[in-house]
């Protein structure tokens, strides 16, 4: 199994993440993109990822927003596809539901990149105790002087 991280460029909270894909889901009754998804939210990336048998054996695309991993959902699939000019790419269909995770800081990248099972932070509640329930700027802000 393996995993993906992305940054997830404009969004600034998993809130805000949440609102987004519920947004884009909506937009997508007009078989635009939609369809391609089967219903689920998704994303297009320039490169096909060499590994994705492995990723599809269970894994999840991690999310950073404001420098943090703060969320990840589970790759349903990863198909070719073309971007509106035509340009191939990647989309990757994503389970709907985001689940937190321990807050890990992470320098600005660009495109995805691979991350092993044992690098990945633990999901909040499993070992994260209450903060699941706590603003995402407060989990970032404890995150960062270590004392979650």
């Amino acid at each position: 199994m393996l995993h993906l991280v992305k940054l997830a460029v404009g969004i600034a909270s998993i809130d805000d993440l949440s609102h987004r894909q519920r947004t884009m889901m909506d937009d997508a009754g007009d078989g635009l993109d939609g369809t391609h998804a089967d219903g689920n939210p998704w994303l297009r990336t320039r490169m096909f990822p060499r590994r994705a048998e492995e990723i599809l054996g269970g894994g999840s695309l991690y999310r950073v927003i404001g420098g943090m991993i703060l969320c990840r959902q589970r790759i349903v699939a990863i198909r070719p596809d073309q971007r509106e000019d035509g340009a191939a790419c990647a989309l990757v269909v994503l389970d709907p539901l985001i689940v937190p995770v321990a807050p890990r800081p992470m320098r600005p990248f660009q495109g995805w990149r691979y991350l092993r099972p044992a690098d990945a932070p633990p999901d909040l509640g499993h070992g994260g105790g209450d903060t699941a329930a706590l603003p995402d700027t407060l989990r970032r802000d404890l995150a960062g002087l270590c004392l979650i």
